[in-house]
């Protein structure tokens, strides 16, 4: 296998001169393309060259670079008016340099503003004297007091109801207490004695006799305690009444008590905002009033102005004159090359060949490293865009280019673990395997 020199570098005097001079011829084709003569009814615009001679202070090259003149000529009916028009501004500077001299009287004096209507006068406004509003009334928040209201009437009546049970009692005991005796006594007549069963008859019917009276007597003073009941309670439902009317018309006398202060206060508020808008308006008529001195002051000045400044503008637009038409050229659309990347394309050739030669070196040390035995850098740390494919790896060197050609190989690290005798560490500290060793040991297996 013959050895092959690394590719020289290009030489960057050479490189620049020739991204120089192909510049150059570019730029002159391009100045050539861009300068479009035209012709058009008001005139033609046409281009002629000259040439410069021009030294590369690098190389030492000499260059012709064209200079462009555009030279403008007006139709015969354009070229006859800028004639007359050119006629016409040389007799209206005649005219205002004769009248001119009228600006010498109207201007060497400064403009009097003595007769100008006197202007308004802010010292003469007075600020408004604005009325403060005033706290709002304190309402009344309770009703006084109204008394208190009968929530108990009466009492038991107990006392009366036996007062009456006596009293009726009193009056039935005398007549019950002669009913039994002549009962007794007619029993005794009839030959009946006590124990007897018609004795005990007649004993106990006038007995229930007596109960029922004495019942009666109990019935009644239980109605005498409902209608005393019912007096007391009719006389607490006429104090509560009267308790409630006293409350209601109470509560009315302030409500209308707050009613009427509302309502003062908001006469007062309204009163307060009235006088502080007649303070507004005669502060306003004040300004309107300042206002129009100051417009009629202005309207004075302007027309005073207006006077002096006629005479000067009529002698200016005298001398302004007119100016000539051009010819309207039509836009053109200039064409351009593109300047060739020279230096770019050399530098890119170099790299190109570079590449290919570290390829071939590679592939040569790892066709000799692997039949004489010789160690090959295979330090993961020397590698990148590391990718497993199968039991290898695909990977490029670190400072190779990223388009370099793909390696393939084993991690040193990995075969370390496995067959250390095909691993050495190398001068600059990296580790290198003997791919012969590492094969050649997988066979024996």
């Amino acid at each position: 296998m013959g050895k092959k020199s690394q590719p020289k570098a290009p030489d960057p005097k050479e490189t620049a001169s020739a991204q120089t001079a192909t510049n150059v011829g570019t730029a002159i084709a391009n100045s050539y393309m861009g300068n479009v003569n035209q012709n058009t009814p008001d005139g033609s615009l046409n281009y002629s060259y000259s040439t410069t001679k021009w030294t590369d202070p690098l190389s030492g090259a000499v260059y012709d670079i064209p200079i462009a003149t555009a030279t403008q000529t007006l139709s015969p009916a354009q070229q006859a008016i800028k004639e007359q028009q050119d006629a016409a501004e040389k007799n209206l500077a005649t005219l205002a340099n004769t009248q001119s001299g009228r600006l010498n009287d109207l201007l060497k004096d400064p403009m009097s503003i003595s007769g100008a209507p006197a202007a308004g006068s802010s010292s003469s406004l007075t600020m408004p004297n604005y009325t403060q509003f005033g706290q709002g009334p304190t309402l009344q928040s309770s009703v006084g007091e109204v008394g208190e209201i009968t929530k108990s009437y009466g009492t038991d009546y107990g006392a009366n109801v036996q007062e009456v049970q006596d009293a009726l009692m009193a009056r039935l005991q005398p007549s019950l207490d002669k009913n039994r005796a002549a009962l007794e006594q007619k029993l005794a007549n009839q030959g009946l004695q006590p124990g007897s069963e018609a004795y005990d008859r007649a004993y106990d019917a006038a007995t229930r006799q007596e109960n029922d009276a004495r019942y009666g007597a109990i019935l009644s003073a239980g109605q005498e305690q409902t209608r005393l009941a019912n007096l007391a309670q009719q006389q607490a439902a006429f104090q509560n009444s009267a308790q409630q009317q006293a409350y209601s018309q109470a509560f009315q006398n302030v409500g209308l008590a707050n009613s009427n202060a509302q309502q003062q206060f908001q006469n007062q508020n309204t009163t307060t905002a009235a006088n502080n808008a007649l303070q507004d308006q005669t502060f306003n008529a004040q300004q309107a009033k300042i206002n129009a001195q100051n417009a009629e002051r202005a309207n004075y000045l302007n027309e005073q102005y207006a006077l002096r400044n006629q005479n000067v503008n009529e002698v200016l637009g005298i001398a302004s004159g007119a100016q000539v038409t051009n010819p309207n050229f039509v836009p053109t659309q200039g064409q351009s090359i593109p300047t060739v990347d020279y230096a770019g394309i050399a530098q890119k050739n170099y790299e190109n060949q570079v590449a290919a030669y570290n390829q071939k070196q590679a592939n040569s040390g790892a066709i000799l490293g692997g039949l004489a035995g010789l160690f090959s850098l295979s330090d993961k740390t020397a590698k990148k865009d590391i990718k497993k494919v199968g039991g290898l790896y695909e990977y490029r060197y670190k400072g190779e280019g990223k388009n370099a050609p793909k390696r393939i190989g084993v991690m040193a690290q990995e075969v370390e673990k496995v067959r250390p005798g095909a691993v050495r560490k190398g001068a600059d500290g990296k580790k290198r395997v003997n791919y012969g060793a590492l094969f050649a040991a997988g066979s024996a297996r």
